[in-house]
């Protein structure tokens, strides 16, 4: 069978070759690697230990499907393969393990793509597509220099403190005021206001992405997202609420590294309950966007949120954002709250009532509708600083603190809410 992309692979080593464990997965696999126009003698019995002996007296091919249920300790016997895989070689690995952290961890070692087993044949194509695009893709330096990616996770401290309202707005500015293509993805799956506030229909997208993320490439995204405007797409859902969220969470990582080729930036809705449930949702994300207001309720619950980002995403560089600011009339002044949460807050975002009001009735995101408010000129500041991150802003890591919880005056906070002299404006 001709096979014209041939041309694309390394020209003095084979193409292709597997080890694979059993034959169930070698009847799979074989009418795909012939479809292919593969030789079909290239599926060899046995798993990762037999490649890595095989592959120390042999050349390596230019994609490597492998096995690894028969092993104990899969990423260690990945370290093995590894030092006997010539560089270049596209290593896809199948396994029965459905385990998040372990696909995590497997493509973090330089894994291509993990695929689970029973294996299902088009799983199986569109995984040695995806293995082959890498060698006709433009190599580094040829064409347009790749451009970074920023990915920005919104997380309210708590519900109502207008963390939609921000990732929204900041996702048309991305995209409407500084022309960079933008994916704003909605995880709150069930009640997720993302394509209400653009006043778009939601779509089936999101929720095809949790039941089959074995679907999630390039075209997908391509025909799932909702186009907002010439530079902004949307993922977001409407699902039943007579269904509980069924998922591991593969789905919304594959989305993201998805989302790393397609756009220039990532904006992403994250609810709390999402953050605790898929705490893996930030390993890639740059910045997170922590909104709070000025309560007793929010402090306790930044606090919590800050000790947890440092403990399990300490690359995220994170930024507290206090919405629907009134300072005269505020639960605990903003003096008190940094006190309580041991850092500044990076940007203040005035209430304005109306403002958002007009912006629902005219079905057009915040900023949009109320391009002279106070609280769009803050959200404008906000984008500016995300968009002006250098690489160091986005590796910056916060400092050791003694402890944030150590500063957390509870008591002393209620006294003086209870003061009956009203505190000092900021």
């Amino acid at each position: 069978m001709n096979a014209p992309w041939k041309s694309g692979l390394p020209g003095n080593r084979d193409p292709f070759a597997a080890y694979i464990c059993d034959d169930a997965a070698l009847d799979v696999l074989r009418p795909v690697v012939i479809e292919m126009g593969w030789q079909p003698e290239k599926c060899n019995k046995g798993g990762l230990r037999n490649a890595v002996q095989s592959l120390s007296v042999s050349a390596s091919p230019a994609i490597l499907l492998v096995d690894l249920s028969e092993s104990g300790d899969p990423l260690n016997d990945i370290n093995a393969l590894a030092e006997v895989c010539e560089p270049g070689t596209v290593v896809i690995a199948i396994g029965q393990v459905n385990d998040v952290r372990l696909y995590r961890d497997l493509l973090a070692s330089g894994i291509h793509d993990y695929l689970l087993k029973p294996l299902n044949a088009q799983a199986v194509h569109d995984a040695l597509n995806g293995a082959l695009a890498i060698f006709t893709a433009p190599k580094a330096g040829d064409g347009e220099a790749v451009k970074r990616h920023i990915s920005t996770a919104v997380v309210g401290t708590r519900g109502g403190v207008g963390a939609s309202t921000i990732a929204t707005s900041l996702a048309w500015l991305f995209s409407e005021h500084h022309g960079s293509p933008t994916a704003l993805l909605d995880l709150d799956v069930h009640f997720g206001t993302g394509a209400l506030a653009l006043d778009l229909e939601p779509g089936r997208g999101l929720t095809d992405a949790i039941d089959n993320p074995s679907r999630i490439d390039g075209l997908f995204i391509e025909r799932a997202m909702i186009r907002a405007n010439d530079n902004l797409s949307i993922l977001s859902a409407e699902a039943p609420i007579s269904q509980p969220l069924m998922t591991d969470g593969a789905a919304f990582v594959q989305l993201e590294e998805e989302f790393r080729q397609a756009f220039e930036m990532t904006v992403i809705d994250l609810p709390r309950n999402m953050l605790i449930n898929f705490p893996h949702l930030l390993a890639d994300v740059n910045l997170v966007l922590l909104t709070c207001e000025l309560t007793l309720a929010s402090a306790r619950d930044t606090i919590r949120i800050l000790s947890w980002l440092k403990t399990n995403a300490a690359h995220a560089h994170p930024m507290i954002v206090a919405n629907k600011a009134q300072p005269n009339v505020a639960e605990i002044s903003k003096a008190d709250f940094e006190a309580s949460i041991e850092r500044k807050i990076d940007f203040m975002v005035p209430y304005d009532v109306k403002a958002a009001s007009n912006a629902a009735k005219l079905g057009q995101v915040f900023i949009e509708a109320n391009k002279s408010s106070k609280a769009t000129i803050a959200i404008k500041q906000i984008a500016e600083r995300v968009m002006g991150a250098s690489e160091e802003d986005l590796a910056a890591v916060t400092e050791e603190k003694k402890s944030l919880l150590g500063g957390f005056d509870l008591k002393g906070l209620l006294a003086k809410k209870d003061k009956t002299e009203a505190e000092p404006a900021e």
